[in-house]
């Protein structure tokens, strides 16, 4: 079950008493409980009908307690323990309390899921997409109640996610536009571990600069947007493909000011054009698509990057570019020449000389 078919059965008082909430998206179960909140409990009874227990060596008596205190002036009592460790894969063993490693048979949790009240929402929530499914505990859950998965938004329902969440701020936005946010805020690439609270805060910037109703256009996300390292690199090298100077020594300060070393970035540099290089050289070579992949060694996400953007090269071009990469090197190691402008000059240098 996704949190969008839970939350329906929320609204229509279809609940089970047993939960288990897991994965990576934090931020929809953070809001799928808070949901959950709003349609059962009034916020001044709060105090008296949700609580919030910490997994790490809880004991049953603490469980049982909280579940069995009825509800006041509320059709449901909301229960969640966080982290606890028999769910999760990377918890240490002594963070369980010895009753639950009991048998099913003696274990007092496994038992109480077969009492369970109806009153009661008994949710246990697991911020990690890698669940221990081997426990007897685990598949209690899945006779008694039910799961609830939190992946990553993706296609329409993420687009719809980036819109509704301008709009919140009164601020428009067009659809190439959020496929251009989503895009660049590598959401949905495999390599970082960025969440939709990430990109609600790079929403909250972009908006904080808008006025009410203005825009938001790809320039502005350009503009503001925080990138990873290997993302602005991406960009760095399509301007300089374009001969776009000003653009490619704008991205260059945006990555110095975010405090990324210099050498770091010339070696990004670098790597991103022997990428290209062994892209172009290899498939002049007669090799398929297929095979290049397989010896390149990259993840399909930056492959996709590296195939596409060698095409705005020639092998001779890369070749000159890493000519000047090994100078630029030579010279921030060798010199007294500020690192900064040495990066500005090999910029320079890619965009009006290869």
């Amino acid at each position: 079950m996704n949190y969008k078919e839970f939350i329906d059965k929320a609204k229509k008082h279809e609940l089970k008493s047993v939960y288990l909430f897991y994965g990576e998206e934090e931020y929809l179960i953070d809001y799928t409980v808070l949901t959950l909140k709003n349609i059962y409990i009034d916020s001044s009874l709060e105090a008296l009908n949700y609580v919030i227990l910490d997994g790490k060596s809880l004991k049953f008596d603490s469980i049982l307690n909280a579940c069995e205190t009825l509800p006041f002036m509320s059709e449901k009592k909301i229960v969640v323990i966080k982290d606890f460790p028999l769910f999760s894969n990377k918890r240490e063993k002594e963070e369980i309390s010895e009753e639950f490693k009991l048998p099913p048979s003696k274990n007092p949790l496994i038992k109480y899921f077969g009492e369970l009240p109806d009153y009661l929402c008994l949710i246990f929530v697991e911020k990690d997409e890698s669940i221990n499914k081997s426990n007897a505990l685990y598949k209690s859950i899945i006779n008694s109640g039910e799961l609830v998965e939190f992946a990553k938004l993706k296609g329409n329902d993420l687009n719809d996610w980036v819109e509704k969440s301008f709009k919140k701020y009164n601020k428009k936005i067009s659809k190439s536009s959020i496929n251009y946010f989503v895009q660049q805020s590598s959401y949905l690439d495999s390599n970082y571990n960025r969440t939709l609270y990430d990109l609600e805060n790079e929403i909250i910037k972009i908006s904080n600069y808008l006025s009410n109703g203005e825009e938001v256009t790809n320039d502005i996300i350009d503009l503001l947007m925080s990138k990873p390292l290997e993302m602005n690199v991406f960009n760095l090298l399509n301007s300089i493909s374009q001969k776009n100077g000003e653009k490619a020594i704008r991205l260059f300060n945006e990555m110095y000011r975010s405090n990324e070393p210099v050498l770091f970035i010339l070696h990004m540099i670098v790597r991103q054009l022997r990428n290209m290089l062994n892209y172009k050289v290899l498939r002049l070579k007669g090799y398929s698509e297929g095979d290049v992949f397989s010896k390149m060694n990259l993840k399909q996400y930056e492959y996709r990057k590296v195939a596409n953007q060698s095409s705005n090269f020639t092998i001779p071009q890369l070749e000159r570019a890493m000519f000047y990469c090994l100078e630029a090197d030579k010279i921030i190691k060798s010199s007294s020449i500020d690192d900064r402008l040495a990066l500005e000059i090999l910029i320079t240098n890619l965009c009006f000389k290869i």
